[in-house]
C-alpha cells in the first residue's frame, strides 16, 4: 500500500504543474522528441528535462533514446491509480450525500407528523 501511495503522490505532484500538464496534453496527440516538447516553452532545456524527469518518475510518460534523439510518449495506463482514487472518493462522497438525503427526509417526515 505504501508503494501505491507513493506512486499516487508522485502522480498528483506531476499533475500539479501546468507545464507538465501541457506536456501531457501535447503527448496525448502522439510521441514527441524532447526538443519538440521544449520548443514552445519559455524555459531552458535543462528545466524541460527536470519536468520530464518528474513525469517519468510518476510513470505518466516513458522515454526512449534512438541515436541522438530522445522520444517521449505518454503511458495511458499510469493514470489508472489516480482514476481509481477519484472513483473511491466519489463513491464515498455519494454515499455520504445519500445518507444525508435520507436523514433530511426523515427529519422532514417527523416534522410533518
Amino acid at each position: 500500500m505504501l508503494n501505491d501511495s507513493s506512486l499516487l503522490d508522485r502522480t498528483f505532484q506531476a499533475l500539479a504543474d501546468p507545464t507538465r500538464r501541457g506536456m501531457l496534453a501535447r503527448l496525448s496527440r502522439g510521441p514527441a522528441s524532447v526538443s519538440d516538447l521544449a520548443r514552445p516553452l519559455p524555459m531552458s532545456l535543462p528545466a524541460v528535462l527536470q519536468h520530464l524527469q518528474a513525469l517519468e518518475a510518476s510513470g505518466l510518460v516513458r522515454s526512449a533514446k534512438k541515436g541522438r534523439v530522445r522520444t517521449v510518449s505518454i503511458e495511458p495506463a499510469a493514470m489508472g491509480a489516480a482514476e481509481s482514487w477519484f472513483a473511491e472518493q466519489r463513491a464515498l462522497w455519494e454515499a455520504n450525500a445519500d445518507r444525508l438525503e435520507t436523514f433530511l427526509a426523515t427529519l422532514q417526515d417527523e416534522g410533518e407528523d
